[in-house]
């Protein structure tokens, strides 16, 4: 997942920013970690460079 899409991704349940908590990077690209909203509480994963926004 590039960083640009910060800009674009919103939290799929409340519509809040995300906040992006990278654990593993490659050439500029997050590969795995977590995108936390902090309104609802709700976390989406990273993984594979794929975020899974699917509403819990």
């Amino acid at each position: 997942m590039k960083h640009d899409m910060m800009e674009i991704l919103c939290c799929p349940v409340c519509k809040s920013d995300l906040e992006l908590k990278a654990t593993k990077e490659q050439d500029g690209d997050v590969i795995e970690g977590t995108l936390a909203c902090g309104k609802c509480s709700h976390d989406y994963k990273i993984e594979n460079s794929i975020p899974n926004l699917l509403p819990p």
